[in-house]
């Protein structure tokens, strides 16, 4: 099972630590586009203009340098890095060590910098959203689009995609629409409380690592789920489109 989160726009960090070591993160064969990324992102960020061209508050200021300093800069574990409501309710260091391992198996967080990392990659802090047209690069969602295609079809396997991104983050990677991984793709959305909406998705993604059932089925979703929360399963719209689980807490 694979399990899609979005990035938090708050990141955590450390004054002292390793740098970077781009050729120690997973899915190695993402590295040339994450050297283009970090390498544009560096100049924008040093320009007068960066707060604009990065859509970010201008009083950003810390947040925005330190996106020139990836490459020196003290990294910190992703299951560190980030931070904000879906991260606090997953709660990663509460997890028992079974449920952790699944964790760190199972969650991958879709990236406009890296993208995509698992919980244990170190990573520099950085400010960057997926929807950001990045001079010298593009559209993100864009670009990443076919980088992460080959890598998320290949973590996916035989198992459940269950997809918690926001829709900006969602543009970046979708199945083809002709594969067996569309036909195991479910969105888990929040009807009618777009501010629960972080803390529920964290809720469902510590809730399927702490079971160890690997599930291959959306129905078995709405079986695994259905005792901590509210769920309803809706069938895909049209072929390549996810199936859509609606959940609340009880």
């Amino acid at each position: 099972m694979l399990i899609l989160l979005p990035p938090s726009e708050s990141k955590q960090t450390r004054t002292r630590g390793s740098a970077l070591r781009p050729e120690s993160l997973s899915a190695p064969a993402l590295t040339p586009a994450r050297d283009r990324v970090a390498t544009a992102l560096a100049q924008v960020s040093g320009r007068p203009d960066a707060a604009r061209t990065l859509g970010v508050s201008p009083n950003l200021t810390a947040e925005i340098a330190r996106n020139t300093r990836l490459r020196t800069a003290p990294t910190l574990p992703a299951r560190e890095l980030y931070s904000g409501v879906l991260y606090d309710a997953l709660d990663l260091p509460s997890l028992d060590p079974g449920a952790a391992r699944r964790a760190s198996s199972r969650l991958r967080v879709v990236s406009a910098l890296y993208g995509v990392v698992r919980m244990t990659d170190r990573l520099a802090p950085y400010r960057l959203s997926m929807g950001v047209n990045l001079p010298g690069v593009g559209p993100l969602a864009g670009f990443w689009r076919e980088h992460l295609d080959p890598v998320l079809t290949g973590a996916a396997g035989r198992g459940l995609v269950v997809d918690c991104r926001s829709s900006t983050y969602a543009a970046a990677w979708t199945p083809a629409a002709t594969s067996d991984v569309a036909r195991r793709w479910v969105h888990v959305r929040v009807p009618g409380a777009t501010h629960m909406a972080k803390h529920t998705r964290g809720l469902v993604a510590r809730a399927l690592c702490q079971d160890a059932a690997d599930l291959r089925t959306p129905s078995a979703l709405v079986g695994l789920l259905g005792g901590a929360f509210d769920v309803e399963l809706h069938e895909p719209r049209r072929p390549g489109s996810p199936w859509v689980l609606d959940a609340l807490p009880s």
